[in-house]
């Protein structure tokens, strides 16, 4: 299944610095997440862009998983060439992921 069918999203982007919050529509599939969507998996789905570390920080109380990716702006926002790459467009493309079904 991809993420969009279990989580949603909230970006937001500093510098060079892309967040990405991903957070599950129901509690009982945060395990999944929590299981499946490391911070490693994030770096390799994102290696063409992701230059620096992938942290992933666990927010249980809300069913989230929160993903500070460094380098990941082409130098930030106000430097880099690439059309739109800010954080939203990275949160929407992380839905894509693919993990396991439960």
């Amino acid at each position: 299944m991809k993420l969009h069918d279990i989580a949603h999203s909230r970006t937001g982007d500093k510098g060079n610095t892309s967040n990405i919050s991903l957070i599950a529509f129901d509690e009982k599939h945060y395990p999944l997440l929590v299981k499946y969507v490391t911070a490693e998996k994030v770096r390799e789905f994102f290696s063409d862009i992701v230059k620096g570390e992938v942290t992933r920080i666990e927010v249980p109380n809300i069913g989230a998983l929160n993903f500070i990716m460094q380098e990941a702006l082409g130098g930030g926002v106000t430097r880099s060439l690439a059309l739109d790459a800010h954080g939203k467009s990275l949160g929407s493309a992380l839905m894509n992921m693919e993990i396991p079904d439960a």
